[in-house]
């Protein structure tokens, strides 16, 4: 009995029949083993068997013949139990050896990625992004920068700055033209705004700018791209939408949700660290995105709702209380919706907008300052200068009211939300808004003609409209009797069908 209770004892160390699931195992007991102490464990058991074959013999008077047999049968289990315990160290060791041979081969810290095109603007977060996909990714990196306007000189030296941070190469793409064309001009035809008061520059631009890296990384060869993107806005959703859409193939790589740079100060260490040029223009205290449509100004105090912005904050536009005295007029031609031409000049679409954002600013137009709602939940406040929107915007509603009856205004109007609100979710590319694009483009078929507006100390007015296809009948409208067209005797009948429901409600209600 003692014999088999230390038997019954020693195989309570039981190796699992599916064998070592992870680089240690748990035994019933309690004891952690590992390629460490499995090999102690095993020279344990044969010493402990050893000893314990010669004690028990010894101590229970038997002779080595007649406990042969059942020592045989013992020993036999033990060296199963040997084997086992042997088999786990061997199993341990090839692991660790597979995640050595995987660490080396992978090439950086997170994985190994052949070649991203990372979106580029030679400030210091994608200036620190190159180094930091080559370390973690192990990867060629090129750097895309699109022209959408930022402003004169954002240009300059962005190629010796790429490569000084460890780029093979950037790549420039000059898409002003495609962007106001292609994306600012159908959201002016729809009427897009957001939120009342968001004339949706930046997301507009962002799938511009995303579309154009998809076709850089098919040109270079890329099996990846990259955005410097924080993790708590919208451009973040709004660059990885378009890449899904046009190239689901692509990995897409968002530094931001995944190194531990928590700031500019980090950023510029770890520039340091890795020899990266730390650029050396004064830092705005402000956060800014800049196109030919736009300037956004977000954070400081601008963060407290309850904070009026500072007047020298402004860039596009001057302060309206510091606008000429002298209003000034201008004359947006308009075909099917789309602008084309100022005072009677036709323009490119980039050139008509920045013609009209000079103009506009000069007057102090289209200052806007809202709190939204942004797609990842919070709330954010903002302050936009969007001058030669404002009056572009402003011209095509003014040109609508003549050309639209009053349903399809209404329902226009209606689609006109749920499309702005895809816009700015970065859903460019989503059927929904291309199916919504092709009804803006139907209702707008007649919406051709020319609006005069009075541009005077931050303010907008109506001065002419006139179209060819315009609904207005001066002889119907007015209050003189002229076309025959309408009897005024008509509108009683008409009054009285038309109130009927209401008529009966109020019979009902007082017994009648």
């Amino acid at each position: 009995m003692a014999l088999l209770s230390a038997t019954s004892l020693w195989c309570c160390f039981k190796v699992p029949a599916s064998g070592p699931a992870s680089s240690s195992c748990w035994y019933p007991q309690g004891i952690h083993f590992s390629s460490v102490n499995a090999a102690a464990y095993t020279r344990g058991f044969q010493q402990d068997f050893s000893l314990y074959e010669k004690s028990t013999i010894s101590r229970l008077g038997f002779s080595s013949s007649e406990l042969l047999g059942e020592a045989i049968s013992y020993r036999a289990r033990w060296s199963s139990k040997v084997s086992q315990v042997q088999a786990i160290q061997m199993a341990l060791a090839a692991e660790g050896d597979t995640k050595t041979t995987k660490t080396k081969s992978g090439g950086g810290i997170r994985g190994k990625l052949n070649k991203v095109v990372l979106a580029y603007s030679g400030g210091l977060d994608t200036s620190v992004i190159v180094p930091w996909l080559r370390e973690n990714y192990d990867c060629e990196v090129v750097c895309f920068t699109a022209d959408v306007g930022q402003g004169v000189g954002e240009m300059e030296g962005l190629e010796a700055k790429a490569k000084a941070s460890g780029a093979s190469q950037l790549v420039i793409k000059d898409l002003k033209e495609e962007f106001v064309k292609e994306y600012v001009f159908p959201c002016l035809r729809a009427g897009a705004i957001y939120e009342r008061k968001y004339l949706l520059g930046t997301s507009m631009a962002r799938p511009v700018i995303a579309k154009a890296m998809v076709d850089v990384a098919r040109e270079v060869g890329a099996d990846a791209v990259s955005h410097g993107c924080t993790g708590k806005g919208n451009d973040q959703v709004r660059f990885e939408l378009t890449f899904f859409a046009l190239n689901p193939k692509l990995n897409v790589v968002a530094p931001w949700r995944e190194w531990d740079i928590k700031g500019r100060e980090d950023a510029i260490e770890y520039a340091k660290k890795h020899n990266v040029p730390v650029p050396v223009t004064k830092k705005s205290i402000y956060s800014r995105d800049r196109n030919l449509w736009h300037l956004s100004h977000e954070g400081d105090i601008l963060e407290d709702p309850a904070n009026e912005p500072k007047k020298d904050m402004y860039v596009m536009t001057v302060d309206p209380e510091e606008a000429p005295e002298e209003p000034e007029y201008v004359e947006i031609g308009i075909v099917s919706g789309i602008p084309v031409s100022i005072n009677g000049k036709e323009l490119s679409p980039a050139n008509l907008l920045a013609v009209l954002n000079e103009l506009g600013g000069r007057h102090g137009i289209g200052r806007v300052d809202m709190v939204e709602n942004r797609l990842v939940g919070m709330k954010s406040r903002g302050v936009y200068e969007t001058p030669g929107g404002t009056i572009l915007t402003a011209a095509v509603r003014e040109l609508e009211s003549l050309t639209l009856d009053r349903e399809s205004m209404q329902a226009k109007d209606n689609i006109a939300l749920k499309y702005a609100e895809l816009v700015y979710a970065g859903r460019w590319f989503d059927p929904l808004r291309e199916s919504m694009d092709a009804f803006m483009e139907k209702i707008t078929e007649t919406t051709t003609g020319a609006v005069t507006l009075k541009l005077y100390k931050g303010s907008l007015s109506v001065a002419s409209r006139r179209s060819q296809y315009s609904l207005y009948r001066q002889d119907i409208s007015s209050f003189e009797e002229g076309s025959g067209i309408y009897n005024q005797a008509d509108a009683a009948g008409f009054i009285r069908l038309y109130g009927l429901p209401i008529r009966v409600r109020a019979m009902l209600q007082s017994g009648l």
